[in-house]
C-alpha cells in the first residue's frame, strides 16, 4: 500500500485480516526506512503497530479520543491519521513533532512530551463528555512502566470512583527506555505468565451464572476473595481500584486485539485492556535491545544496525564523562550511592549499574520518589548522587525544595540535557531548571565548560557533601579527557580571559564559552570572557571588579527570566551600582525543534547573529 495515499484512517473498515497484516508489515517497512534518514523513536513505534491500526479499525478517530502517553510511539498513528508524506521532516525544524501535536491534526487531542499524563487527560475528558451528554470513547494508550507514575496511579484511583467511562490501553513492553522494573512489572509478568487469567474466570462467571445455587457460589467466592488475595475472580491491582480488566491479549495479532477491542467499546465501565507487546518487532537490533539504545536513536545503516555519523573516538558524552568519574570515586568511597528515574542507558550509567549493583537504583519513572530517595539516603549518611533530565526533574521541583533544599541536605544531582536538545523539542529542551532552581536557598549551582571542572565540582560534593550540589551538564560531546583529577573546585568562583584592554565583557557558562571562545578568536573585537561556572553562589568580588565604562553582556541559552543575566542585574542594582546589561537568552515562549543550530538561528542566539549585535552595542557606546 502507498501510504502516502492515507488521508484518514476511515479506510481500514474495509480490510480485512489479511489485509491488516499486509498494512502493518508496510508500515514497519516505512518506518525503519524513514527513521534511518530521520532518527527518532523507532522500538517503541514498532511494537505498536497492530495495536495503534487495531484501535483506529475498532473505533473511529477523531470523534473517538485515541492518544498515547509520551507520545512519541504515535507514529504509526501519525501515518494512519494522513502524515506519512511529511516523515521526511519528522523532528526537523518546521517540521512534523515527534509527538503528537495538536495543531497538526485534528487527530492529535492530546500532545505530551512526558509520561503518566494521559490518564489524568482521559479522566477529564471522559467526565467532560458526559456532562454534554455527548457519546464517544476516550481510549489512553499507557505504557507499563508509565502505569506507575505516580500521576497514572492518582488518576487510576479517581477513575475507580466514578462512572465515567475511559479505556485504558496499557501496552505493556516490558520496558520504559530500558527494561522496566518494579513491583508492578512483576505484578504484570505474572499475569503475562498465566495467560488464560480472563478466559477463566469468564468461564467460572458464566458457569455459575446459570441456576440460584450458581450465583450463590459466585458471591460467596467474592465475599471470600476479599479475605484471600491473589484469587481467580476479579482480582487484579486494576480492579482492586474498582476498573475492569481485560486480558492479556497478544498486541500482534489482529484477531485477538480487535476482539477484546470490541469487548471494551461494549463495556459499560471502564476497563483496563492489556496488550502485551514487543518493543522493536520486526527489526532485529531493536527487538534485542535491551539497554535502551534503539529507544531514540540517530540516523542508522538498515543493513548492520550501525550509526551513520558516529561520534569521534576521541569524544565522550558529558554523561558518560560524569558517570565514569562517579563509578572511579565508588571504588574507594562505599557511602556513594546511584540513582536514577528509568535513565541507565540514557545518563550513561551502564557501567555504574553493572559493577555495583547494590548501590545502584532504578526507581523508574518517578522523578518525584527519586528526589526524596535521595533526600533519605543523605540523612542515613549517604554521599547519593541522581542524574535526571532536565525537563525531567520539573516534575520534582517540590521534592527539591521541600524535602532537599529545605533540609540542606548534601547530595549530588546532575541535572543532563540542559540547554537547547535538538530535535525533541520544545517538552525536553533545558531551559527552565535555572528558573525554578535559582530562587532555592542551600543549593549550589554549577555549570562547567570543561571536563576537569566537571570533575573537580564532583570532588568538591565528595569531599564536603554539606549541602545540595546541582551539576549542570547538556546534551552531546566532549573531548575525552583521562586525566586523574582529585583537586577541588572552589565555590563560587569565576574565571576571566581575553584582553586588559576590552571593549566589551561577555558573561557566559558551560560549552557556550567554548563556543564564544573559538567564534572570537578571530574576530577584530577584543573580548574580556568571564567563565561564571557557578550560577549560584555567584563572584560577588569579581562582578565588582567587572565594572567599567565598557558594555557588559551575559549570553545565555536559557529562559532569560530569573536566569544568571537577572541575577547579576538584582546584585548590581542592590549595592546601587548603575550598570546596564545587556542580556541574550531564550524570551518568554517555548523553543522550536530542528538542530542545534537552526534553534540557536531561530532565538537569535547563533554566533554570527550575536557578533553582529556585539557591534551594534560598541557602535553605541562609542557614539554616545
Amino acid at each position: 500500500m502507498d501510504l502516502n495515499k492515507i488521508k484518514d484512517p476511515s479506510f481500514l473498515k474495509e480490510l480485512d485480516i489479511r489485509q491488516l497484516n499486509q498494512l502493518a508489515s508496510d508500515i514497519r517497512e516505512f518506518l525503519i526506512n524513514n527513521i534511518s534518514k530521520t532518527g527518532g523513536h523507532l522500538s517503541s513505534n514498532l511494537g505498536v503497530v497492530e495495536l495503534t491500526i487495531a484501535l483506529h479499525y475498532v473505533f473511529n478517530s477523531p470523534k473517538d479520543k485515541i492518544f498515547f502517553d509520551v507520545g512519541h510511539q504515535s507514529y504509526v498513528h501519525k501515518i494512519l491519521t494522513g502524515r506519512a508524506s511529511q516523515f521526511n521532516t519528522l523532528r526537523k525544524y518546521q517540521g512534523l513533532s515527534g509527538f503528537q501535536k495538536r495543531c497538526e491534526s485534528e487527530h492529535d487531542v492530546w500532545e505530551a512530551g512526558h509520561s503518566s499524563t494521559a490518564l489524568s487527560g482521559a479522566v477529564a475528558m471522559a467526565i467532560a463528555r458526559d456532562l454534554d451528554k455527548q457519546n464517544f470513547n476516550v481510549i489512553p494508550v499507557v505504557g507499563d512502566a508509565a502505569m506507575v507514575g505516580g500521576e497514572s496511579l492518582e488518576a487510576l484511583n479517581h477513575l475507580g470512583s466514578i462512572n465515567n467511562k475511559v479505556i485504558i490501553i496499557l501496552n505493556d513492553n516490558q520496558m520504559a527506555i530500558g527494561k522496566s522494573v518494579g513491583g508492578f512489572n512483576d505484578f504484570l509478568s505474572s499475569i503475562r505468565l498465566s495467560g488464560t487469567y480472563n478466559n477463566l474466570k469468564e468461564d467460572y462467571r458464566n458457569i455459575t451464572s446459570k441456576n440460584k445455587f450458581g450465583k450463590m457460589i459466585f458471591n460467596i467466592s467474592k465475599r471470600v476473595k476479599d479475605f484471600v488475595k491473589h484469587g481467580l475472580i476479579d482480582d487484579t491491582i486494576f480492579e482492586d481500584f474498582g476498573v475492569d480488566y481485560l486480558g492479556p491479549v497478544n498486541g500482534h495479532d489482529f484477531d485477538d486485539l480487535i476482539r477484546v477491542l470490541n469487548l471494551a467499546k461494549a463495556s459499560k465501565t471502564s476497563v483496563v485492556v492489556h496488550v502485551v507487546t514487543k518493543k522493536g518487532k520486526g527489526y532485529r537490533y531493536a527487538e534485542n535491545d535491551f539497554a535502551g539504545k534503539w529507544h531514540g536513536i540517530a540516523p542508522f545503516n538498515i543493513s548492520d544496525g550501525t550509526i551513520k555519523n558516529p561520534e569521534s573516538e576521541d569524544k565522550t558524552t558529558w554523561s558518560k564523562l560524569v558517570a565514569d568519574h562517579i563509578e572511579k570515586k565508588m571504588v574507594s568511597d562505599q557511602d556513594i550511592v546511584a540513582i536514577t528515574p528509568a535513565m541507565i542507558h540514557g545518563s550513561a550509567m551502564d557501567s555504574i549499574f553493572a559493577h555495583y549493583p547494590d548501590r545502584s537504583f532504578d526507581v523508574g519513572i518517578a522523578e518525584e520518589h527519586a528526589l526524596t530517595f535521595t533526600a533519605g539516603l543523605s540523612i542515613a549518611h549517604k554521599k547519593p548522587f541522581i542524574s535526571v533530565y532536565s525537563s525531567f526533574l520539573q516534575r520534582a521541583y517540590d521534592q527539591i525544595n521541600h524535602d532537599i533544599a529545605r533540609m540542606d541536605l548534601g547530595c549530588l544531582i546532575c541535572v543532563d540535557r540542559c540547554g537547547f536538545v535538538g530535535a525533541d523539542g520544545p517538552t525536553h529542551h533545558g531551559v527552565f531548571d535555572l528558573g525554578i532552581l535559582n530562587p532555592l536557598p542551600n543549593v549550589i549551582i554549577c555549570t562547567p565548560s570543561n571536563s576537569k571542572d566537571v570533575k573537580r565540582f564532583i570532588n568538591t560534593y565528595l569531599k564536603y557533601n554539606d549541602h545540595p550540589y546541582i551539576l549542570r551538564i547538556p546534551r552531546g560531546s566532549i573531548e575525552i579527557d583521562d586525566t586523574e583529577v582529585e583537586e577541588i573546585l572552589p565555590i563560587g568562583k569565576w574565571s576571566v580571559e581575553g584582553f586588559d584592554d576590552h571593549e566589551i565583557t561577555i558573561i557566559s557558562y558551560g560549552q557556550n564559552i567554548n563556543m564564544i571562545r573559538d567564534f572570537y578568536k578571530d574576530k577584530d573585537i577584543k573580548i574580556r570572557l568571564v567563565d561564571a561556572k557557578f550560577i549560584k553562589p555567584m563572584d560577588f568580588e569579581l562582578l565588582d571588579r567587572l565594572v567599567d565604562d565598557k558594555p557588559l553582556i551575559v549570553y545565555e541559552t536559557e529562559l532569560k527570566i530569573n536566569s544568571l543575566s537577572s541575577n547579576i542585574a538584582y546584585y548590581y542594582s542592590q549595592k546601587g551600582i548603575l550598570k546596564r546589561i545587556y542580556s541574550f537568552g531564550v524570551d518568554d515562549h517555548f523553543s522550536v525543534q530542528g538542530s542545534i543550530e537552526e534553534i540557536l538561528k531561530d532565538e537569535g542566539l547563533d554566533m554570527e547573529s550575536f557578533y553582529q549585535k556585539v557591534k551594534e552595542i560598541i557602535d553605541e557606546k562609542r557614539e554616545n
